[in-house]
Order: structure tokens, then sequence, then C-alpha cells
């Protein structure tokens, strides 16, 4: 009976496979035969755009625009065609959902496919094909203005939710531009800047995530990023785009250019770029436009590179806008509502809860909720990306809602935030300044009140795309805020709205609650009250390492960023994050994968299925899981792998594993995880090659890469 079913699934699986092949082949075909039909001009005319978010089509054989719109926190409101206006539209009002390290956060990647599914269907309902997204540069440094957008400093982390992200929203025929292809892990002199990164670190830390993203998640756009990597604009660098991506990943896909990214005709075309998007002038003048058909012309570009590039595009055409039984899309439904719910309830992370205030109990009879973030929404603000967001929640909002029937709320700014990303430092100055008049409403309040609710951070103004932060330090006075209302009322609770690390020093030694919520989309206030009330026990843990101090961060230590007359030398290597953190000793403000939770876990019989194992074989860990406490919750399980005798430098560990586990109080169970040996690996420069050394490796089990609760140790032979 069991040979009948082998035989049955090896010609079952037989079959899929030669299916997809023929399939393929009649595409393949298909395409070529329409390559055949086209003038240069118009194949030359589909390689640029001919507006802000799209490229031509050839109306004559059938083939419509390409339509491109950003992403990352949901599609953006429609503008005009040739500007950056709004086009005024009514029916363009979206679902906001999470931002990037908030979906990080959530450690699950279910989490991640379903914000994938939400980005594709709502781009169907405003029929566009391109989504710019998702956005994964690894977290180099805290002070990224992007790093709200990114999703963390783990390349596997990343990969995890890459992949999922994109399936989510290519399982809609809507095509992922995954970005920013690669090591743009600043944003000043980002358009400039060259960095210079040993292959070592591109393989292990800056490129994994991509590579999943594309042979996992079979990604179909790669957006090139604006920097230079080694001597080489990411636009037109052969190693990138031809060397790794085309000829070593497979991709199939299309390769864009960021708006405005590309810099020549010739090497552009030559070195892999396929689509010239947001250049400036005349759009018959940009640089696949009259120019590379002048150079076509004149042997510089072949005709068989042009066509590879429209064979290309017509592949990713044919699995979006012209794919069979395209789906219509909806946008901003309950059920989109529901999962930007269930995204930021999961994201959320209890850093501090001493005196366990959390969660709030039913004998509160006044809260006072404080600080301008409380009545802030995040869907728009400073450059890049934004949502024209159907509603928003504020934290105001869903705490009335959620404790309203039992406690009065009363509500005071606390601080003002002025800051704006289009004003220059001078039109800023004192945004970092505490109000006095402001901070004593809110001390009165307090007193008066069981219990204060101080949202502080950041915005969206102060976190944005095109610059960076200056500093770690909290925004617009907040810390005085901060002390001066912890100081009348013992029962506050510090509630932290941001996308990246902020000093946390003072407000970690002083009190005694502590919650980071993120910019956290239309349902955020409600995903927020219900974890303070309680109805949500909060899982979160950190997708990347808060520093103590600045330079206690690799890029600040050893002095490499901005850089050097526009040249970032990223002399830390491997050591990125939490790499950096624990191989040096250096102590974080909070480690990376940290979260508390308000219940308890236990570990125990942690366990791998052998001692030994070949490089071609899977390690397979099993360990229990059990809540000890008295609340359902859910704790994220980290696997950790160290090499300790090894003949180049390696971290003190790495991620290689991790499983979000949801329990009842008193339920336990046994989990696995499967690590393959080749990925123990380390990037051998001397070789050119991935080497798994033989000898002695330890599984580390804990709950974030300080808190390592069992270790095993295993040969690989």
């Amino acid at each position: 009976m069991k040979y009948t079913i082998a035989c049955v699934m090896v010609l079952f699986l037989a079959g899929s496979v030669s299916a997809q092949h023929k399939s393929e082949a009649a595409l393949k075909a298909k395409i070529n035969s329409i390559i055949k039909k086209m003038t240069l001009e118009e194949k030359i005319e589909m390689l640029h755009g001919n507006a802000l978010f799209s490229s031509a089509g050839v109306p004559r054989l059938g083939i419509p625009e390409l339509t491109c719109d950003d992403g990352p926190l949901g599609v953006r409101e429609e503008i005009k065609r040739f500007d950056w206006a709004s086009a005024n539209w009514t029916t363009d009002s979206a679902m906001f959902l999470p931002n990037g390290s908030a979906i990080a956060a959530t450690w699950n990647p279910v989490m991640a496919h379903q914000y994938g599914v939400v980005i594709g269907e709502e781009a169907n309902a405003r029929k566009k094909n391109v989504m710019l997204a998702p956005a994964f540069n690894i977290c180099r440094m805290p002070l990224c203005g992007r790093t709200y957008e990114y999703y963390s400093e783990d390349p596997y982390l990343n990969s995890q939710l890459a992949v999922q992200s994109v399936k989510g929203i290519q399982s809609q025929h809507v095509a992922a531009c995954i970005k920013h292809f690669a090591a743009n892990n600043q944003e000043l002199n980002r358009d400039s800047v060259n960095t210079i990164v040993d292959e070592r670190a591109l393989r292990e830390i800056y490129l994994p995530a991509f590579k999943a993203a594309v042979e996992q998640g079979n990604a179909y756009i790669v957006m090139s990023a604006y920097n230079k990597l080694n001597g080489y604009w990411c636009s037109e660098n052969d190693f990138l785009l031809n060397k790794v991506l085309k000829n070593e990943w497979g991709f199939k896909g299309v390769v864009m250019s960021d708006w405005a990214g590309t810099h020549h005709t010739v090497a552009a075309a030559n070195n892999g770029l396929d689509i010239e998007m947001g250049s400036s002038g005349p759009y018959d003048q940009w640089y696949f436009a009259k120019p590379l058909l002048a150079a076509v012309k004149a042997g510089k570009v072949s005709v068989k590179t042009i066509d590879d590039k429209v064979s290309r595009i017509l592949w990713l055409m044919y699995h979006t806008s012209m794919s069979a039984q395209h789906p219509k899309g909806s946008i901003a439904t309950p059920e989109h509502a529901k999962i930007a719910y269930d995204i930021a309830s999961e994201s959320i992370v209890l850093l501090k809860n001493d005196n366990h205030l959390l969660p709030l109990k039913n004998v509160i009879k006044s809260i006072a909720v404080i600080g301008d973030n409380a009545v802030r929404t995040f869907a728009l603000g400073g450059y890049g990306a934004g949502v024209k967001a159907r509603y928003e929640v504020t934290a105001l909002d869903g705490i009335k809602s959620r404790f309203g029937k039992t406690a009065s709320i009363s509500f005071a700014q606390g601080y003002r935030a002025n800051y704006l990303a289009s004003r220059t430092d001078e039109q800023n100055r004192g945004y970092d300044q505490p109000d006095q008049n402001l901070i004593d409403n809110a001390i009165a309040l307090a007193k008066a009140s069981d219990v204060a609710i101080l949202c502080i951070g950041s915005n969206r103004e102060y976190e944005s795309e095109g610059h960076d932060r200056k500093s770690l330090e909290l925004p617009f006075g907040e810390q005085a805020l901060v002390n001066a209302v912890s100081a009348v009322n013992p029962n506050t609770v510090i509630v932290v709205m941001a996308g990246a690390p902020y000093d946390l020093n003072e407000i970690k030694k002083s009190n005694h609650t502590v919650v980071w919520s993120w910019f956290n989309g239309s349902e955020a206030g409600n995903a927020l009250a219900d974890v303070l009330k309680g109805i949500i026990n909060p899982s979160g843990k950190l997708p990347f390492t808060f520093p103590v101090s600045l330079h206690d961060s690799p890029a600040f230590n050893m002095d490499t960023y901005p850089g050097k007359g526009l040249t970032a030398d990223y002399k830390e290597g491997i050591l990125v994050g939490y790499r950096w953190y624990d191989t040096k000793n250096i102590e974080p403000e909070f480690p990376f994968g940290y979260g508390l939770s308000y219940t308890d876990f236990s570990f125990n019989n942690f366990s791998a299925d052998k001692s030994s194992y070949k490089k071609d074989e899977t390690i397979r860990v099993k360990f229990t899981v059990k809540n000890i406490g008295s609340s359902y919750g859910a704790e994220v399980v980290q696997l950790y792998v160290s090499d300790p005798v090894c003949s180049v430098l390696r971290p003190e560990k790495e991620l290689k594993g991790f499983k979000k586990v949801f329990l009842k109080p008193g339920e336990a169970r046994t989990v696995e995880i499967q690590v393959k040996v080749a990925d123990l690996a380390f990037y051998d420069e001397s070789k050119k090659a991935w080497n798994a050394e033989a000898g002695e490796y330890i599984l580390e089990l804990g709950n974030s890469s300080r808190h390592i609760v069992q270790k095993v140790k295993i040969a690989v032979k």
C-alpha cells in the first residue's frame, strides 16, 4: 500500500512539474512571438516611465501600461499623472497598515502574508499592477530615517517575513517590488554615497532576504537602490544585477530603478537595469528613451539585450495585469481592518511591567491620557509613501472606547511636536525644547487621576525618508514631560510610538511600566487599548537592538557613518545588530528579540534528533513550551547557533529559527524547528563559496538574543 501511494505521489509531482514546464514554454513562445511583431522604438518605449507611476505599453498589440504605486504602509492616494499633487479622488481612501518594523515585531510570518494579501487586494481595486513593497533593508544603524519602513537588523528574520509579504501581494496577481537592492542603509547622502561592503558581509547580512524573496517568494520586481555599492551605482551594478540576481538566483522578473536612481544609458542597459523610473526632464530624453535608441543603433547596446528586457516586462505582465481571471480587488473593507488590527495587536512590545500595573484593572475610575501622540495620526507625514486612510483610530479614541464606560478620561497635550521634514534645521530650531505650560497642565491632570497614560515618541515628520535623525534622544522635550508626570503619579504607563530605537535609559531606570507601540495602522488605537486592558496579551518582540548609547552601535563605534568623502566603509563587516553587541559583550538597553508578556513560559526538553550530522542533512530540534502563568498568550521561541571554533571570525550567535507559540494557561506544546546544516555555513571569500566547517556547533534556545535558557552541542562531519 505504501509503495502504491509513493508511486502515485511521484507520478503526481512529475506531472505537475511537466505541466509547469509546458506552461512556461508556452508563455515564452507567446512572448517571443509578440517581441517579433514590435518595432525597436516600441520596445524602447516600454523601458522607461511615461508618467510618474507608469511605463508605456504597446496599444496596437494589446499590451497595456504598467502601473505602479507606493505601498509599504498601504496603497497611496491617487496623484496627478505628471506631478505629485493629489488627484483629489474620493474613492482612493485605503487601509493604513502597520509599518515595517511593527510587522517584524510580530515575529509572525502569517501576519506578513496577510499584510501582503491586503496590499494586493487594495492595489487591484485601484488598478495598480505593481506595489513598491515590501522594503526590508537591514537596520544597520538606528538613526536611518526609513528604519520604520524596514523590518529588522537580522537577515533571517527579514527573509522569513519578506518571503511571506511577497507571496501575499502576488497571490492577488499584483507584482511585489522588493527594495532597495542593495546596502541602502542610510538616508543621508543616499543618492550619492558609495557603500564599501566586503562580499562576505553582503552574502551573510545584506543579500539573504532579497535572495529568499526571489528564490522562495518568486518576487516579480526588484528595485535598485540609490547608492553606489563598491564603486558602481546599484542601477548599473553588474555584480549585483547580472551576476548575482539574474544569473546566480535565476531571477526571471524586472529590475526597476528607484525614482531618479538612473545615471547612465549604456552602463545601466548592459549591466542589468530593465526599467528607468522617476528621472527628470522630458520623458523622451531619459537615459532609456532616445539616448538608448541611439546607443542600440550605434552598436553599444545589443538588440538581444533590449529583447531580454522586453521579455521580462511581458513575463511580469502575464503574471499581473494580463493574467487570466485577474481579481477585482477590494479596498478598506472590514476584513482588511481586522488584519490591520491583528498585526498591530501582535506587534506591541511590553518593555517593562515591574509593578504589574498592566493590564489596567476595572477598579480604575479616572485616566489621564497625556501627549501629542495620543491624538496624532501616522498615515501621512514627512517624505515618502503615505496613505489617505479611510480612518485611523488614535490612542485617545481607543482608550475612550475600551475604558470610557467605567472610567472618566481626560486629555492633556503635554508637548508640542514642532518639527516638519520639509523645514531646514534652522527652521526647526527649538523643536526639542519642552513647553512648561503644557507640562504644568499635564501635571495637574495626572495628579487628579488614578492612572496616567503618557503617549510619547516620534511621528512621521521626525522619522522620514530623505533624512536621518541626528541623535537617539526623545524629541520635543518629552523626557522633561515624562519626569514631571511620573513624579506626581506613580501609576504612569509610558507608551512610546515610534518606528526605530530611541534612548530610553532614563525611562528604563525611573519608570515601572513601558509599552512600545509603532506607527501601527488604522486600528492602532484599538490594538493599544486592548493591550492596556488585557483583552490582548502583548506578544511583540523587538526586531532590532536598542543601544545604551549611539557610540555602542557598530557604525558609530567604528566611525563609518555617514562616511568620509561620500564613502561609507562598512568596517564592522558581519557584526551588525545583536551580532556586534553579543560578540563585543556590549550590554544593550534592550536586546534583539526582547519582549515581555502578562503570563510566563517555561522551556524544557530541548534536544536535537542526532548528535552528529553530515553537511547535506537537516538538524531537527525539539522542545516543550508551557504557559505557566494565568493568561492566554504567545511566546516567540528563538533558536540561535554559535560556532565556537572557526577559521574565520564568527558572531557570538546567529538566529537560525523561531516559532511563535500561542498557549492557554497550563497548556504545553512540543515544537520542532528544522535547520539545514548548509545554513550554518559562512561565506568563504577565498573560495567564493559557502563553507560549513566540520566541528562543534552549539544550538541555543531562548526568547531574546540575551536570554538563552538551554543549549545543545552537535557536531558536523
